[in-house]
């Protein structure tokens, strides 16, 4: 039984993604199509900012009780809608098989089996008149895996032509194809630390690390991030930002009577360190996410590597995860495994996401 009356050759997607960094909501639209391979075609694409009321609401969010979370969720969610609409309107669209949205982060405890993201309740599409797939994680999950990281499944469709990953956002996460073979998973913590230091002067973030290059590195606090126990696990792996709270944040604040600069610096290098080690035997990596534009980072990662780093197009920097999470709610759409177990540890492949329709 279809999901949708006509079986589409052409799919009309809004991809929507918000990151653990709080940047703002990344929205693209696109045309899929499948002739012996998948191929897209970005129509429109920007991310829109957040309000200060929804980053207020956002932050801490994982420290929040249960009850509180399914509150924000309420909220999130038709603030979520808000800015679809927006987007909809701002560019006029008027063609939409479905909206395609992964939802924010706001507790992802694997090693509990739990994960919760917000802005994936049913009310989101009577609220933004469409259909609406989203929530991929939860399954994933409940099989055992550690519900992340889905976009290399994406990956295999739409970027053939590459056989490594590396985006940086909130944290970094990198994926390698082999054959068919996939493995993926977070390394580190990157933007969720060093916005964070950056707004305690001020700013939003280090632009082109620039702050952080004027800064000297601290050798203990370095000695001491190196050593987490994380770092020597294999994977299957992900991180969230209960992690961050309870490994990195208490050992940064010991350092806090040093200069915010050499703070950065010695992130960046303990972040490009960590990167570089996972970069070994790589010949060629695609670099996404808003990391990409740290130059001082790159640099870094660059001296430490002998791989070739690829920085593509703006729109692939800063929408891939969007268009991927798009391109996953085709896959469910048409019932294709939209999770490998390979990669998450799942207990088997399988084909994720819910579906709110119109009725």
């Amino acid at each position: 039984m279809e999901l949708f009356p006509i079986k589409m050759k052409n799919f009309y997607v809004i991809g929507v993604m918000s990151g653990t960094s709080l940047d703002g909501l990344d929205l693209i639209y696109l045309k899929f199509r499948q002739n012996e391979i998948w191929n897209f075609e970005i129509i429109n694409a920007k991310t829109y900012p957040y309000e200060d009321s929804v980053i207020k609401l956002l932050t801490n969010i994982s420290k929040k009780s249960l009850d509180e979370v399914k509150k924000i969720d309420v909220e999130y969610t038709k603030k979520l809608a808000k800015i679809i609409r927006e987007f909809i309107e701002e560019f006029s669209i008027n063609k939409i098989d479905f909206i395609s949205s992964h939802g924010h982060t706001a507790i992802h405890d694997p090693s509990n089996s739990i994960t919760y993201q917000i802005g994936n309740m049913p009310i989101i599409s009577k609220e933004i008149n469409q259909n609406v797939i989203c929530d991929f994680r939860v399954q994933d999950i409940e099989l055992g895996g550690q519900g992340a990281p889905l976009v290399p499944v994406g990956e295999k469709y739409l970027f053939q032509e590459y056989d490594s990953f590396l985006n940086l956002g909130g944290f970094a996460n990198i994926s390698k194809h082999e054959g068919e073979s996939i493995t993926a998973y977070d390394i580190c913590p990157v933007n969720i630390l060093l916005n964070n230091l950056s707004k305690k002067i001020g700013k939003d973030y280090d632009d082109k690390g620039s702050i952080a290059s004027s800064g000297k590195p601290i050798v203990n606090l370095y000695e001491e991030l190196e050593k987490l126990e994380y770092y020597q696990s294999s994977p299957p792996k992900s991180l969230g930002i209960e992690w961050v709270d309870e490994n990195i944040f208490p050992m940064i604040n010991k350092y806090f009577d040093y200069p915010i600069e050499d703070l950065l610096n010695t992130l960046s290098n303990h972040i490009a360190n960590q990167i570089s080690n996972n970069l070994k035997d790589i010949d060629k990596v695609l670099i996404t996410g808003g990391g990409a534009y740290n130059d001082y980072l790159i640099d870094i990662i660059r001296s430490k590597t002998d791989s070739e780093i690829i920085i593509p197009s703006k729109n692939i920097i800063e929408f891939k995860e969007a268009l991927i999470f798009a391109f996953l709610g085709v896959l469910r759409y048409l019932n294709i495994n939209n999770c490998y177990c390979s990669v998450t540890g799942a207990s088997k492949d399988h084909c994720s996401g819910n579906f709110f329709l119109l009725n």
